[in-house]
C-alpha cells in the first residue's frame, strides 16, 4: 500500500521506535518547534516496532494533538530496517530524514541538513557524531573499527556510517530495498542505486535521557556479515551465475588438469603406476565434484532470483493520522 498526503511536505521525519513513551513528547515539541521556526512544512512519521509499554497510545495522543504527526504500528518486533522500511514508503516529503526516537539525535539539525540536500545538492547526508557519550570500551571503540572496514570495503569515506540521523533526496529512499538489517548500510545501498554525492555533518550527540540501548555487542558480528551479504547482493544479486560460474569452472578445469596428467603417466609407463593409488586422483576428483556443484548452486541461484518473493511484507496492527 501506498500512503499520500494532500499537499507535499518540505521535509519528512521517519522516527523508528521502540519503547520510547518517555522520550516522544519532548522529542515530538522540538521537532514541531524547529519546523515552525524555519517555516517547513512537515510531517513526522513514528513507526512503532511492536513496543510493550505505552509508546502506542502515546503517539496516537501526539497525533490527536499535533496533525502533522503520524503513526504505523506492527503488530510484533520487526527489528530497525523493516520500520525504515515502512517509512520510507510512507514518506511523500522532497526531503526524508531519519533520526532515533531516545532524544540522542537533536532536532536542532534539522534545518542545516535539508539545506545540504536542497541547496548543495547532496543526495544523502550522514550525521557523524564526533564527540560521543557511549562507553569508550564497549561502543567507540567497536564502533570506530567497524567504520573503518566499512570505509575499506565499500570506498565511502564516512566516519559514522550507522548514525541513526540521516537526509536523503526523496528520490534516493524510493531507489532503494531496506530489509533484514540493511539500515546500517544505507548508503552503501544508495551508492549502488547510482547515487554518488553521499556526504556527511558533524552533529551533536546527546546523553540518553530515558531508558536504556536496545543494541549489544552481536550488532558488529551481524553488521559485518551484512556488509558482505550486501557487497555480494549489489555485485551479484541479479548475476548469481557470474560467480558461481567462475568458481565452477576454476575448479573443475583444475581437477580436470590434475586427471588429464595422471592419464597421460598411465599411458606412458603402463601398470607401473596406479592411477588410484595417487593422493592426487582423490584430489583432482574432490575438485571437479566441487566445480560441478558451483554450477548447479549458479543455476538454482538464478531461478531464486527469477522467482523471488516480495522480502518485505509486514503485519501492521494499527495506522493513525493518515
Amino acid at each position: 500500500m501506498y500512503f499520500s498526503t494532500q499537499m507535499q511536505p518540505d521535509i519528512s521525519i521517519v522516527i523508528p521506535l521502540y519503547n520510547e513513551e518517555e522520550s516522544l513528547p519532548e522529542l515530538v515539541e522540538w521537532i514541531e518547534r524547529v519546523c515552525k521556526q524555519n517555516n517547513y512544512s512537515h510531517e513526522v512519521i513514528m513507526i512503532d516496532d511492536g513496543s510493550t509499554d505505552r509508546s502506542w497510545e502515546v503517539v496516537q495522543q501526539l497525533s490527536a494533538r499535533y496533525g502533522a504527526v503520524k503513526g504505523i504500528r506492527f503488530q510484533r518486533n520487526y527489528g530497525k530496517s523493516p520500520a525504515l522500511y515502512m517509512g520510507f514508503k510512507a514518506a511523500e516529503g522532497n526531503v526524508v530524514i531519519t533520526m532515533d526516537a531516545d532524544l540522542q539525535d537533536s532536532p536542532d539539525e534539522i534545518p542545516e541538513l535539508y539545506q545540504m540536500i536542497v541547496n548543495d545538492g547532496y543526495d544523502l547526508v550522514s550525521g557523524w557524531k564526533k564527540v560521543r557519550y557511549d562507553n569508550a570500551i564497549t561502543k567507540n571503540l567497536p564502533s570506530k573499527l567497524y567504520n573503518g572496514v566499512n570505509r575499506w570495503l565499500t570506498g565511502i569515506k564516512l566516519h559514522d556510517m550507522n548514525c541513526g540521523l540521516k537526509a536523503y533526496k526523496r528520490k534516493v529512499i524510493k531507489s532503494i530495498e531496506v530489509y533484514g538489517e540493511m539500515h546500517r548500510f544505507i548508503p552503501v545501498l544508495a551508492k549502488h542505486a547510482g547515487f554518488k554525492k553521499i556526504g556527511e555533518k558533524v552533529v551533536q550527540h546527546r546523553a540518553r535521557k530515558y531508558g536504556t540501548s536496545k543494541f549489544g555487542w552481536e550488532r558488529f558480528v551481524n553488521g559485518f556479515l551484512d556488509l558482505l551479504s550486501i557487497q555480494f547482493v549489489s555485485r551479484f544479486g541479479k548475476k548469481p551465475m557470474h560467480l558461481f560460474g567462475a568458481l565452477g569452472a576454476l575448479t573443475f578445469l583444475t581437477g580436470f588438469a590434475f586427471i588429464t596428467e595422471l592419464i597421460i603417466e598411465k599411458i606412458r609407463f603402463g601398470d607401473n603406476v596406479g592411477l588410484t593409488n595417487k593422493p592426487a586422483f582423490y584430489i583432482a576428483l574432490t575438485t571437479m565434484i566441487m566445480g560441478t556443484l558451483f554450477f548447479l548452486t549458479g543455476f538454482v541461484a538464478e531461478l531464486v532470483v527469477r522467482n523471488a518473493a516480495d522480502r518485505n511484507d509486514y503485519l501492521t496492527e494499527e495506522r493513525v493520522g493518515w
